[in-house]
């Protein structure tokens, strides 16, 4: 017993040691990648294309041998290939003649991860007389994809194959998005050349910098899915057996043709007769007659933007009160008069002598006028 629970402890512990690096990368999608096509009519692109499944089944075996052995049992008829591209990550299917002679495809794979593809550099920018510029490169249509130089992985991989290649030639793989071509490019780097960078360029990677999709594709037009998703609904899902009330079986037998002759009345047409007129009823007094109704001016059917305008700056006219051309010329201004009016004199004050002796007289004559009536 002591060396059953041994031998499980070790297999344990066995399992334990194992990084999750390995196991993440196993769990990762892998599939076959072309690196050279001899068959120029088969419509398949090197570095880019994978095949992932064959007949309808997933590749998930990376023995080159069994893939072959299912190739040759097609021999004679067409085997179908699932291809996954790297030009915008889709997938399509490929079904391609196997000769009896010799049943192969011609061409040359190597099992790789598909993650392999996403070490690409965009190019984002190219400054004048740099390295980069003098090599060709192109700005936002020119993709690093690759060095035969050796293997480059991750964000940095590319600035420490430059850093080892100063003033030496280096080779890169540069793939251009507008003409669909891949081209070898060969710079040299340096410190010396007069700008920022060993370069000379912007450099952008990541999920956003992927390899599109070609431009000879057709695109999506409006109203078409782009991408597939869940379908979630708060209706209530009917059982297969329910149908729609339009199918549904009628509790009513349709009326067969026999029956369907002209006495039959539709409830649309049916008029029923007014009811004959009682004496008990009173029949309602005619009340006064209502005022017609203001003919509406019908607008016309084709008004151009002329009338539209003309339309609206006479209803402004109209609020603001502005004077038109069709309204009355105003009165004419009354004539300047040639002599200006004499001014009107203001009385003198009174001096104060003249108006006291005024006074005097009055009194005196008063007093005469008293003593004629006592003297009478």
């Amino acid at each position: 017993m002591s060396t059953v629970f041994g031998a499980l402890n070790r297999f344990i512990s066995r399992l334990d040691s194992e990084s999750p690096s390995q196991n993440s990368r196993n769990a990762s999608p892998y599939g076959f990648q072309i690196l050279r096509n001899k068959n120029l009519d088969i419509p398949i692109e090197p570095w880019y294309d994978f095949i992932v499944g064959i007949n309808g089944r997933q590749v998930d075996n990376p023995d080159p041998n069994l893939f072959a052995t299912e190739v040759r049992n097609c021999a004679g008829s067409t085997v179908s290939l699932t291809i996954w591209s790297a030009k915008g990550n889709r997938s399509r299917s490929l079904a391609l003649p196997v000769p009896t002679p010799s049943p192969t495809l011609g061409i040359t794979l190597q099992w790789s991860p598909l993650a392999v593809t996403e070490d690409v550099w965009h190019v984002l920018d190219v400054i004048p007389n740099s390295p980069a510029d003098n090599a060709g490169l192109l700005p936002y249509s020119d993709y690093i994809v690759g060095t035969p130089e050796g293997n480059v992985h991750g964000e940095s991989g590319l600035g420490e194959l430059v850093e080892d290649y100063l003033g030496r030639s280096l080779r890169l793989h540069v793939y251009n998005h507008e003409y669909a071509v891949t081209r070898l490019v060969t710079l040299t780097p340096s410190r010396t050349w007069g700008g920022s960078g060993a370069l000379g360029c912007v450099l952008g990677f990541g999920a956003l910098h992927r390899l599109p999709v070609p431009m000879d594709e057709p695109i999506a037009g409006p109203g078409e899915t782009l991408f597939e998703t869940a379908r979630i609904s708060t209706e209530e899902r009917r059982p297969p057996s329910a149908q729609p009330p339009s199918q549904s079986p009628s509790l009513y037998p349709p009326p067969s043709s026999a029956t369907q002759s002209s006495d039959l009345v539709l409830p649309a047409s049916m008029t029923s007769p007014p009811p004959p007129p009682s004496q008990s009823t009173v029949t309602p007094t005619a009340g006064p007659p209502r005022g017609a109704r203001k003919p509406r001016a019908a607008m016309a059917s084709k008004m151009t933007f002329d009338d539209y305008f003309r339309e609206g700056e006479q209803k402004s006219k109209e609020e603001d009160f502005a004077p038109s051309s069709k309204t009355t010329a105003p009165a004419p201004p009354p004539p300047k008069i040639s002599k200006a009016p004499a001014q009107a004199k203001s009385p003198e004050p009174a001096v104060d002598g003249q108006s006291e002796g005024g006074e005097a007289k009055e009194v005196q004559k008063e007093k005469e006028v008293v003593a004629e009536s006592t003297d009478g």
